[in-house]
């Protein structure tokens, strides 16, 4: 009914013509993919994204003294900067989610209501994400524009976003950016914090 077409026209498509629909922020793709499939990756994707994000924070830690020597404990003392980062960049992206939350909680209090909407909403979140999958070539392929790389990922990440709210919710544009403009103030306000405690 939030399409308000008789059939979803995805249902005939191959797989790959949906997944690229999909890279390309269609919303219909959306809508097929969270309503008429049934995928239970959200949490193990989660989960590669944020040890994606944390290898590239890991990365950027390094020095270029690399030691081979199994008992070095400053290689351990490493290791633990990689869980470090990953721990971060899981409070940052659970500070984000909450942020979204709260913004279109707060904007439209009924929207949110039942626990199913707050969990298709979460799931909608969680694969939305898919475009950090994009900091693997962007590691791969080492080179002078991996900042800008790395920010186009980024926007990426929250136009998929806010395609991936506006369709779970049947919202118009502005206020999925809006819910996402509040939750990125959030998470700078986590990273800000963390950056304080050191």
């Amino acid at each position: 009914k939030s399409c308000q077409k008789p059939v979803d026209k995805y249902i005939e498509y191959d797989p790959v013509i949906i997944l690229i629909n999909a890279v390309l922020c269609k919303a219909q793709a959306y809508r097929h993919i969270l309503f008429n499939t049934k995928i239970n990756i959200h949490g193990k994707l989660c989960i590669f994204c944020l040890l994606c994000e944390a290898y590239i924070r890991w990365l950027q830690l390094q020095d270029s003294s690399q030691s081979t020597d199994p008992d070095d404990l400053i290689r351990y003392a490493k290791e633990w900067d990689f869980y470090r980062m990953f721990g971060i960049a899981s409070l940052e992206q659970t500070s984000f989610f909450i942020g979204i939350i709260i913004t279109l909680w707060c904007m439209r209090p009924g929207m949110l209501r039942r626990r199913s909407d707050f969990i298709l909403l979460l799931k909608a979140l969680l694969l939305s994400t898919y475009g950090k999958l994009l900091l693997i070539p962007a590691v791969i392929w080492e080179h002078d524009y991996t900042p800008l790389c790395l920010a186009f990922i980024k926007l990426f990440v929250l136009i998929s976003n806010s395609q991936a709210i506006r369709v779970t919710l049947n919202l118009n544009r502005i206020l999925p950016w809006f819910a996402i403009f509040f939750g990125l103030i959030l998470e700078n306000g986590v990273v800000c914090l963390l950056q304080k405690m050191g």
